[in-house]
């Protein structure tokens, strides 16, 4: 029984999610530090579209038909299990500033702010699914 519960999507998703928010946190906090620092390239966190495609899978590229049985006795399609992890980024595409910084300071406040309310939120969505667990196991009422 507890194993059902540790296994569900809330808790193989939301931590994973704020564990990319504490990440993104960090990466956006050492973009703001080196602000003005000559040659800096700023960096993100490339998370919930990974998420997204694990959730959902991938759309055959373009002009490939996707996989489907067209028999019972054909053999199944293997999806393959794709386990959605953080990642930083280094973002390479704009410049436009003279020292060759990409920083902006403003662009750079509203993704922290940004990135709070998402923390908050995942933060306040797993303390409601551990709390309604907590009632169902202690009271026997869901």
């Amino acid at each position: 029984m507890l194993k059902q519960i540790m296994n569900s999507a809330n808790f193989n998703y939301l931590p994973r999610g704020m564990t990319a928010a504490s990440m993104r946190q960090e990466v956006i906090s050492n973009n703001i530090a080196n602000v003005n620092t000559p040659n800096f390239r700023r960096s993100d966190v490339n998370f919930e579209d990974m998420l997204a495609r694990e959730l959902y899978g991938e759309k055959p590229p373009e002009g490939q038909l996707q996989m489907v049985r067209t028999h019972d006795k054909h053999l199944p399609h293997k999806k393959i299990a794709v386990h959605a992890e953080p990642q930083i980024v280094a973002d390479e595409t704009t410049i436009m500033r003279t020292d060759n910084n990409n920083v902006d300071i403003d662009v750079e406040m509203a993704n922290l702010a940004k990135n709070q309310l998402y923390y908050n939120a995942l933060a306040t969505q797993l303390g409601g699914y551990v709390t309604k667990m907590r009632n169902a196991i202690t009271s026997g009422q869901t």
